[in-house]
């Protein structure tokens, strides 16, 4: 059954979700489908993996280098902007030539400039290599989400999308794993070198993209339109007429998700080695409980998406968010407690992002879907690029715990005030033409 329903110039189609069971859009895939699942799964867990390998080696950085702890978080910063820039330019591209393409280009991009960290001789020349690392990581979300968006049919889409999304967790815990193996076996002054080594992985998973994955027939059919009537669409298109109050919202929308999260992932792991007295070593297992806890979220999340809609999940998750944060740094707790808590901190800071990609591809018509959902996501990264940054200064006066708790909750609330204000768009049918 659908349904379609007038908004501005365009109807919208929506279908009926009869079966929201989390596995029911696996057992109904077709094969490209299933290709393509697995496709962004594996890129978005090797992204994963990449990115929260800077985190997991900071506090070794800046005992080597004798880096400050705002130093040290600009890092964590910098590639956050140049991923917000990265992503950008590449939705347009995608809109242009093609999402599995672009794809491609991005995780070779990222994993080179990955495995030239590991070579770096100074925190400088870290810094600038992190800065052009970001550029692919943020653009391999843009391409990647756009692209298993548009595949996976509208009843599925939330579930999928949100699986998908779980992979981040996974490769989460394959850098965690991948620090208690290195720094078990060498020195902090080598490890770190093979962390960043480890994040070249990712340039394999082209090989199955140029085998196995298609590009989505809604988007070709588009992009072959609008070469043929010479209409292509421009960078700066998603500014103007009513589309303009979308991208803003879902700016801030994606700002607050991604502030928050990116707050408490870039800085537990040194909260945890400082204020809680743990070793690199001995944290891993507190690590771990974040990370199980960050997987089912992920997993839930893409449930609700499809079950409860996508608003409701981030207006549920948000608030969820701020409670257990606040919990975490600021209730004097014992250590066992605190690796109790760390399952539902990483539940409600990561379960939301399961709902995100499916809502921004949901947004905009297909012409414009790669700039809007890759310019929006990554502009929340770019915003949410500064906190990571801004804990690490206010860190050095009002305490680390203080200063993640207050970002943390700030980032949440922005999130939840944009989220109330945005339509909900769950089981919304793509169409070439819109």
């Amino acid at each position: 059954m659908s349904s379609a329903t007038g908004q501005g110039r365009a109807a919208v189609e929506v279908v009926e979700i009869r079966d929201a069971s989390l596995t029911a859009f696996y057992r109904s895939m077709t094969p490209p489908e299933r290709h393509t699942f697995w496709a962004c799964a594996a890129g978005w867990c090797l992204d994963g993996m990449d990115f929260m390998i800077y985190p997991l080696v900071i506090g070794t950085i800046m005992a080597l280098w004798h880096v400050d702890a705002g130093t040290a978080g600009l890092a964590a910063t910098v590639t956050l902007l140049a991923s917000a820039l990265g992503g950008w330019l590449a939705g347009f591209i995608a809109d242009r030539i093609g999402r599995v393409l672009t794809l491609q280009i991005t995780i070779l991009w990222f994993s080179f400039f990955s495995l030239l960290c590991a070579f770096v001789q100074n925190f400088e020349q870290l810094l600038v290599a992190r800065a052009i690392l970001g550029l692919g990581f943020g653009g391999e979300w843009a391409a990647g989400a756009v692209l298993i968006g548009e595949t996976i049919r509208a009843e599925y889409r939330g579930r999928a999308v949100g699986s998908v999304q779980s992979g981040w967790a996974i490769g989460w815990g394959l850098a965690v794993l991948s620090q208690a193996v290195t720094f078990s076996l060498l020195p902090p002054e080598i490890a770190w070198r093979w962390m960043f080594a480890v994040g070249a992985l990712p340039a394999l998973l082209i090989f199955y993209l140029r085998r196995y994955v298609q590009e989505p027939q809604v988007a070709a059919e588009t992009r072959a339109r609008a070469i043929a009537t010479g209409d292509r669409p421009k960078i700066w298109e998603i500014f103007s007429g009513p589309i303009l109050k979308t991208t803003l919202l879902a700016s801030l929308a994606a700002a607050g998700c991604q502030g928050g999260y990116y707050a408490i992932t870039t800085w537990v792991p040194r909260f945890l080695t400082t204020e809680r007295g743990l070793s690199v070593v001995s944290s891993t297992g507190y690590l771990a409980a974040l990370i199980i806890g960050s997987f089912t979220g992920y997993l839930v999340g893409a449930w609700l998406a499809d079950r409860l809609g996508r608003r409701p999940l981030f207006l549920i998750f948000s608030l969820g968010a701020i409670a257990v944060i606040v919990a975490y740094t600021q209730i004097p707790l014992s250590n066992s407690v605190l690796w109790v808590l760390g399952f539902p901190l990483g539940f409600f800071a990561s379960g939301y992002f399961s709902g995100m990609g499916a809502f921004l591809t949901e947004l905009y018509p297909t012409r414009l879907r790669g700039s809007g959902q890759g310019f929006c996501y990554n502009f929340g990264r770019g915003v949410g690029a500064l906190f990571p940054a801004l804990v690490g200064f206010l860190a050095e006066r009002a305490g680390l715990a203080s200063a993640i708790a207050i970002f943390a909750a700030i980032a949440y609330g922005i999130f939840f005030l944009a989220a109330f204000a945005l339509p909900e768009t769950r089981g919304r049918v793509l169409h070439a033409d819109t």
